[in-house]
C-alpha cells in the first residue's frame, strides 16, 4: 500500500496521481490554476506537486493551458470517451499491421458493440 510522507498524502504512482487531477478538471466547470487544483484536492498534495504533475500532463498534451495572472489554467483536450479514443488511436498508430489489428479488434466485439460500429462507420444504412 501506500506510504506516508510526513507533512503529506499518502505516496501513490504518479499515474495515479494524474488520473485523480484530470478527472477533477474533468468535473471542473472551466480551467484551473495549480493553486485551485490544489484546494479541491485538499492537504494531498503540495502546490509544487501540483505544478510538477500539471507541466507534466500538459508535455504529454493531456492539458490545454492559458495564462491567468502570474498562473496558468489548466483544462483537459478532451472528455474521458475522448481519451480512450486516443489511446486505442495510439496503440493502432504503434503497429504495422492495422488490418490484423482491428480485423481482431471487429472479430472481439459483442453483436450490440459490432451493430453501434456499423451505424456510426455508415450513418445512412
Amino acid at each position: 500500500m501506500g506510504t506516508r510522507t510526513p507533512g503529506h498524502g499518502p505516496k501513490r504512482p504518479n499515474g495515479a496521481r494524474e488520473a485523480e487531477i484530470l478527472e477533477l478538471l474533468q468535473r471542473a466547470d472551466g480551467a484551473l490554476t495549480p493553486r485551485e487544483v490544489t484546494e479541491r484536492l485538499g492537504s494531498e498534495l503540495t502546490y509544487n506537486s501540483v505544478v510538477t504533475i500539471l507541466t507534466r500532463m500538459h508535455t504529454k498534451q493531456l492539458l490545454t493551458r492559458t495564462p491567468r495572472g502570474r498562473a496558468y489554467a489548466y483544462a483537459p483536450v478532451t472528455d474521458d470517451p475522448g481519451f480512450a479514443a486516443r489511446r486505442m488511436r495510439s496503440v493502432l498508430e504503434e503497429r504495422s499491421d492495422r488490418q490484423d489489428v482491428l480485423a481482431r479488434f471487429a472479430d472481439g466485439l459483442s453483436t450490440t458493440d459490432a451493430d453501434l460500429l456499423r451505424q456510426l462507420l455508415d450513418p445512412d444504412q
